[in-house]
């Protein structure tokens, strides 16, 4: 086991390397790290933390607003979470945003850099629930009650997630991101293609311009309500946004390249979920189901919903990997600055088996990600309802870290001051996705409760 680095006849099985991870503050010294994304990665990335299987239970919020205000309303979303990550985006690198000698490597630093301390401990909060939100999301739909009856398959996503969630860092995955969007992409085409099918069948387009009627007009305002917020939460990715951001290699300035990504990932994916909640409400009209898949939607043929059913599965493990390595990421640095000499931590032991490729495992990894996937699958099985209430909580988390953190991380960068005309426009923006964010909360809860009371 003790070659030498001019021993090339013979490979250990086991070496170990130490980590750089001395230093203080947000901005410890950094290890080498070889940057290599570029726009299609990051589209790859994108896509996978933004669509998930909610894309096929857009058509019922579609349903409910109509064909006027329901495409409308996705195109109105897709531009505000544009904006939101175009001025995400300047908040990469420090002081100057192409050109600034500081990184950012997570949401969570560029809040504390920018913003100070406090409202860096207020995002970390936010993150933790939105880690959880975006993966029952993910996992069930965005209208879904995401509660789980099938302990054997928790415990077989928990098995496989255990196992993916030694993969180092962000940089690591992006053969994962680019197959989870391959497989995000083939069931939306195979939704919208039943969705399609079904309109030519049934020889017109149902739907109407109001939407699904409802008994009483409160009825139908809970149900815009509810519409609004699960389009809403369909788009955002800002928690990952900087961490992208960070795999992409320079020349150009990061910052071009992400925003280059972004809009060509959100036009895909606003494409996307015209076609599925389109052709969706076309087919079925006021009966929509809330998922096109799992719902009382498509029954056949059956083995093309099976294999849409298959790449959801497929999609769910590079889905929750995207979510979690920023968490991962987090507690890494954060280990590493606090213990630098600790071996348990910052030693990584690499492994080289016969006609495998040599792979590297961290002991501190290995434990605590295994006990944070067992933990929350854990949690998953005993309380069933655990990521519903987390669900309604996370509304909320759209407006701090979709828009709230980007705007005044924006304010700082750009030395924007009080009441000039970038401020006020900024500010007026601010207040409006707060007011729509409020709505769909109340309508999220009302929908919780009158659920759980029916």
């Amino acid at each position: 086991m003790g070659g030498t680095d001019g021993d090339h006849k013979k490979t250990p099985l086991l070496t170990s390397s130490s980590g750089s991870g001395s230093g203080s503050g947000f901005h410890p010294e950094e290890s080498p790290i070889k940057r290599t994304g570029n726009m299609w990665t990051a589209v790859a990335h994108i896509i996978t933390g933004v669509i998930g299987s909610g894309v096929l239970s857009l058509a019922w919020s579609l349903a409910q607003l109509g064909w006027i205000a329901g495409p409308v309303s996705m195109l109105l979303f897709a531009i505000v979470i544009l904006i939101s990550t175009f001025l995400l985006s300047d908040s990469y690198r420090s002081p100057d945003p192409e050109y600034g000698p500081a990184r950012n490597r997570s949401y969570l630093e560029a809040v504390h850099i920018n913003l100070g301390s406090r409202n860096a401990w207020v995002c970390g909060m936010v993150v933790m629930r939105a880690i959880q939100r975006s993966n029952c999301y993910h996992r069930e739909g965005h209208d879904a009650a995401c509660k789980y009856g099938d302990d054997s398959f928790m415990l077989i996503f928990g098995a496989i997630q255990i196992v993916t969630s030694q993969i180092p860092n962000f940089h690591n995955i992006e053969w994962l991101s680019v197959l989870a969007a391959i497989m995000s992409l083939c069931y939306s085409f195979i939704g919208f293609g039943l969705g399609l099918a079904k309109t030519i069948g049934n020889g017109k387009i149902k739907g109407s311009i109001e939407g699904i009627s409802a008994s009483t007009s409160a009825a139908k305002f809970w149900l815009i309500s509810q519409a609004l917020g699960d389009i809403a939460f369909a788009y955002p990715f800002s928690l990952i946004s900087i961490e992208i951001q960070d795999t992409l290699k320079s020349p150009p300035p990061e910052s071009e390249t992400m925003k280059a990504a972004s809009t060509l990932a959100i036009t895909i994916t606003t494409l996307f979920y015209l076609l599925c909640g389109g052709f969706g409400y076309a087919a079925f009209g006021d009966d929509t189901p809330g998922n096109l898949l799992t719902g009382f939607g498509f029954y056949e043929p059956y083995w093309l919903v099976d294999l849409a059913n298959a790449c959801v599965v497929v999609h769910l493990v590079g889905g929750y990997q995207i979510f979690t390595q920023p968490l991962f990421g987090i507690v890494d640095r954060w280990s590493s600055q606090k213990f630098p000499n600790s071996g348990f931590i910052n030693k990584d032991y690499t492994f080289k088996l016969p006609l495998l490729p040599a792979f590297k495992v961290n002991l501190f990894r290995l434990c605590f990600r295994t006990a944070y996937v067992g933990s929350t699958t854990g949690i998953a099985m005993i309380f069933p309802y655990f990521n519903q209430v987390l669900g309604v909580i996370g509304a909320m988390n759209f407006w701090p870290l979709a828009i709230y953190f980007p705007v005044n991380m924006y304010f700082v960068q750009r030395k924007i001051g009080a009441w000039t005309r970038p401020w006020i426009l900024l500010q007026i923006f601010t207040f409006v996705c707060l007011a729509i964010t409020i709505f769909a909360f109340i309508g999220s809860v009302e929908g919780l409760l009158t659920a759980k009371l029916t």
